[in-house]
């Protein structure tokens, strides 16, 4: 099956005035830089500039500098893609790994993302890929079997993890390393990476990965890395993994798919049997404790994550619908 990506240039329109380099934009929380401009009005009739067929995939493309990236299976692999954004031209390509399909469609699921001149790109079935941004040549690699012991088992699986439905979460740059979400139960449910050289820095977490993308934050005055796992949501320090604090979270075929979304020292999490959860993180003495703050039950939001803006979440709901939630209580505003 076949599908299209589309640009439209507006006449009142900057065309990339804003990168969009990773999952949820630049700074991760679905937001614009603060000075951008938007379109009041829709022009009557919209015409693409140039129009190109893709793969398959649930993978979501990227730009940065000019240039637009994107994710798809192509003649049995998984393929990325690097295009010139204003005409579409491709620059080049390179496949990663085997393509992966199930009952739901084939292709990666995973959003690569771009940090200066790097390219980093996660398959279905766990190939980790640091890739040069100028001409799409494989700088080092990681296997999540082979190096972490993280079997890719499909729809043969029994639960709804990572090694069933895909490894769809992205792992995320920050200062000199990645961190990605491995998921292996052997010590290595997130691993960071030295981000040039692929040099393992440190493992954490005897967790399998669901579907959800990591964070970073600084919360109450730790930098961490924040992770919505199969079976909890937790806090390891970013310099070395130590596990900061963790809550069990359930759910049914635990499918943790939504990212979480931070604002001050709270941490929203959302799932189709939890609901939507608000987390603080305090500091008691020398320990930090997730405390939870609010929770609604009802809005059983699966798969979308909320945008945090103006003391509001703003959400896909549980009955094609959309909601908007008051942040500091929790309480369902509209819908």
């Amino acid at each position: 099956m076949k599908c299209g990506i589309f640009i439209f240039l507006f006449g009142c329109f900057s065309s990339f005035a804003s990168d969009w380099p990773q999952w949820l934009g630049p700074t991760r929380d679905s937001h614009v830089s603060a000075d951008e401009t938007f379109l009041t009005k829709l022009p009557s009739e919209l015409n693409p500039v140039w129009k190109i067929h893709v793969g398959g995939g649930f993978s979501s493309p990227i730009v940065a500098s000019g240039k637009l990236l994107y994710f798809d299976e192509n003649v049995g692999k998984e393929v990325v893609h690097l295009l010139d954004a204003k005409s579409g031209k491709e620059i080049w390509q390179t496949s990663i790994a085997d393509r992966y399909a199930d009952e739901w469609g084939a292709g990666p699921r995973s959003t690569p993302f771009i940090d200066g001149d790097r390219v980093y790109a996660q398959s279905c079935n766990g190939e980790f890929r640091c890739l040069n941004l100028a001409d799409g040549k494989i700088l080092w690699g990681a296997s999540f079997e082979k190096d972490f012991g993280v079997k890719f088992l499909g729809s043969k699986g029994g639960e709804g993890t990572a090694a069933r439905r895909g490894n769809n979460g992205s792992g995320i740059a920050e200062g000199n390393a990645v961190i990605v979400p491995v998921g292996s139960t052997n010590g290595a449910t997130l691993v960071c990476f030295d981000k040039l050289t692929g040099k393992v820095l440190w493992k954490s977490g005897n967790e399998e990965a669901a579907y959800s993308s990591l964070q970073v934050a600084t919360l109450a005055g730790v930098k961490q890395v924040i992770a919505f796992t199969a079976d909890s949501l937790m806090g390891v320090d970013r310099k070395d993994g130590k596990q900061l604090w963790r809550v069990p979270l359930k759910t049914g075929a635990k499918r943790h798919t939504g990212t979480p979304v931070i604002f001050g020292n709270n941490i929203v999490v959302n799932s189709q049997t939890i609901g939507l959860v608000c987390f603080e993180i305090a500091k008691q003495g020398k320990q930090l404790n997730a405390n939870e703050v609010w929770a609604n039950k009802k809005l059983k939001i699966n798969i979308a994550t909320p945008v945090h803006a103006g003391g509001f979440l703003y959400s896909q709901g549980a009955n094609k619908n959309f909601v908007c939630v008051d942040a500091k209580t929790g309480e369902t505003k509209w819908e």
